[in-house]
């Protein structure tokens, strides 16, 4: 009878590792088409947190590219620069956007052209261990009208690497 308290907290230990990993998901992954000529792009989607404790996205990886890089949009002096951060957290009960502006996924050194419709390999990798793997369909992203570009900042650049 001994054997039986052990083994009661063992399967409530993986159930509850088990819940923690089914409260993660991913949300409308693409990847932006880039002329062929290009070695760098981004990949954008929708991470969604359903659990009750705070996670973060640290690390990604592909195929598709020699490195990736998890990256956000700061403001230095009041210009807008793209920089490498460690993590993107995703809070209990909500969701974050990688998205044009904000955080994102940087594919870097393509290991081949990206054409509209291909599918790419995302494996995404959360402080919890927590590994998910999606595929992400290559699309062009539409460029901004004049009426957005008044309101967005001068300088995108990836100063700051």
């Amino acid at each position: 009878m001994s054997w039986r308290l052990p083994m009661v907290a063992l399967l409530a230990s993986l159930a509850s590792s088990a819940a923690l990993a089914d409260s993660l998901r991913v949300e409308g992954a693409h990847v932006r088409a880039v002329p062929p000529v290009s070695t760098t792009t981004a990949a954008f989607m929708v991470l969604h947190n359903e659990g009750e404790a705070d996670r973060s996205l640290v690390a990604a990886s592909t195929p598709a590219a020699r490195v990736a890089e998890l990256h956000n949009h700061v403001d230095v002096d009041g210009v807008m620069q793209m920089r490498r951060v460690e993590a993107v957290p995703v809070p209990a009960n909500a969701s974050v956007s990688l998205a044009p502006g904000g955080y994102h996924l940087m594919l870097i050194d393509l290991a081949a052209p990206l054409h509209e419709g291909d599918e790419v390999t995302l494996s995404l990798t959360f402080d919890d261990g927590q590994t998910l793997e999606l595929e992400a369909p290559v699309r062009r992203i539409e460029t901004m009208n004049h009426d957005q570009m008044d309101h967005q900042p001068e300088d995108m650049s990836h100063s700051g690497h």
